[in-house]
């Protein structure tokens, strides 16, 4: 596998609009338009459900929930993989809840209703009592499923356009970092007091690192942060490693180690306080000692990094899929999140899967999955520092004084998720986003309805 990276000198800002982009404040907290987006949006997404490692088996399943809509993913005993969604025909009982293995049917706790792992109604008690029931005429209401790479995405509307063809430009961009040698190790959902969207806009600009993240801000590019947006997705590139332009001192090498070391360590196997290498190869940078410490944590695991060059190592490609997801992607490290609706507009659930690169032909490693609430989650510093600020970030969306969201070019990502929502739902011209500058994005969203 080899790659050559193009860097391209641009800044996160790009062309500057005319003006400010106003995103109305109301749509992370209006009970109404929440109910826009479960009628018109969620039922027409494709959305990650869960990894191919959740249901490798025959019998395994896992239930992806998103709001009130709750989907099956389905290994038959035929090896293919399905989905469903999670009602039972008969008085609309969740069939399954969570995950598991070792199904040999789908069989309704409620009544005893029972399917087999295709779908297909095989047994209902008492079934003399319904008169003429024709088995053929209940089978598990289907959802559809596909997946890319490791991935398992579901999409409600089994006539939606291919995932590949949503997923535009990404895969063929991702390709040269060989996402299929990588497992998720574990599964982390957290319960926030936040609208689904305030969670997804953390992850969709570093505006806000200089502020947040001040021990990121030690070591990493937030200036020459290329942004391109394809339609459904967009991508974000940060160089790490390097101080931000922005800094008014220079910082050592060392103070750049330590900055790393306390966000990213983890990325190159050390432990807060570990010093810094005094031996470096001749004409070495600080980004050089990172990146050959980083492949040398691989190596111990068997993983050989020897073809990504220092830019490749230490350069995070940032994806972000409409509507709810994001891809953190290292040549040695992939960190997947998710937001979700939760039982109100002021309430959602981030979903965090954690990767590692794993040599060629790893074995399934089945994931740990957890969940915990906002307080208790300590995801790194910098995750952590995230969350932190969500739920006060809601409150001051409901504030009378608070009428719109002012998005600079930075945040276009941001802009982006709501040109498409608007497009979604549909939105009357007077609902919608005002300033910024007139897209000419091709509307892959509209070419869905």
């Amino acid at each position: 596998m080899t790659h050559t990276q193009s860097v391209r000198r641009e800044d996160a800002i790009g062309m500057p609009p005319a003006r400010p982009t106003l995103v109305p404040a109301e749509r992370y907290y209006s009970p109404a338009f929440a109910q826009l987006e479960a009628e018109r949006m969620w039922p027409r997404v494709w959305q990650l459900a869960c990894t191919v490692d959740h249901v490798a088996e025959p019998g395994d399943y896992f239930e992806y929930r998103c709001g009130a809509y709750s989907m099956l993913v389905v290994r038959g005993d035929d090896g293919k993989l399905r989905a469903f969604q999670n009602v039972c025909r008969h008085r609309g009982n969740s069939v399954c809840a969570g995950s598991g293995s070792g199904l040999r049917e789908l069989r309704c706790g409620y009544h005893g209703w029972t399917w087999d792992l295709a779908g297909a109604l095989r047994r209902v008690p008492n079934r003399k009592g319904f008169g003429t029931l024709r088995m053929a005429d209940f089978p598990l209401v289907p959802a559809a499923v596909d997946t890319w790479e490791r991935l398992v995405f579901v999409n409600l509307d089994v006539d939606a356009m291919p995932l590949l063809d949503y997923l535009e430009e990404m895969p063929r961009d991702v390709e040269w970092c060989g996402l299929g040698d990588f497992r998720c190790y574990a599964t982390m959902t957290i319960d926030v007091d936040a609208n689904w969207k305030t969670i997804a806009d953390g992850y969709s600009e570093t505006y806000h690192i200089q502020t947040l993240h001040p021990e990121l801000h030690r070591c990493m590019d937030d200036v020459y942060a290329p942004q391109t947006i394809w339609g459904h997705t967009g991508k974000s590139e940060q160089l790490y490693g390097v101080s931000s332009p922005q800094l008014n001192e220079q910082l050592t090498d060392r103070e750049v180690w330590d900055a790393y070391v306390s966000t990213q360590g983890a990325l190159m196997g050390v432990e807060e306080g570990a010093p810094m290498p005094d031996e470096r190869e001749p004409g070495a940078s600080v980004t050089d000692v990172i990146a050959a410490r980083t492949r040398a944590f691989a190596a111990s695991r068997g993983v050989d990094l020897s073809w990504a060059g220092t830019d490749e190592v230490m350069r995070l490609h940032q994806y972000n899929v409409f509507p709810n997801m994001t891809l953190l992607m290292y040549a040695d490290h992939l960190t997947v999140m998710t937001s979700h609706p939760g039982p109100d507009p002021d309430h959602g659930e981030l979903v965090m899967l954690l990767w590692m690169r794993m040599p060629p032909g790893a074995p399934r490693a089945e994931p740990v999955d957890v969940r915990m609430t906002a307080a208790e989650a300590h995801p790194g510093l910098v995750l952590t520092q995230d969350i932190s600020v969500l739920a006060g970030l809601q409150r001051g969306l409901h504030q009378p004084g608070f009428t719109h969201l002012t998005l600079s070019n930075e945040e276009r990502r941001v802009i982006n998720m709501h040109r498409n929502l608007e497009r979604y739902l549909d939105l009357p011209q007077s609902d919608r986003m005002t300033g910024g500058e007139p897209s000419d994005l091709p509307d892959a969203a509209a070419a869905q309805r």
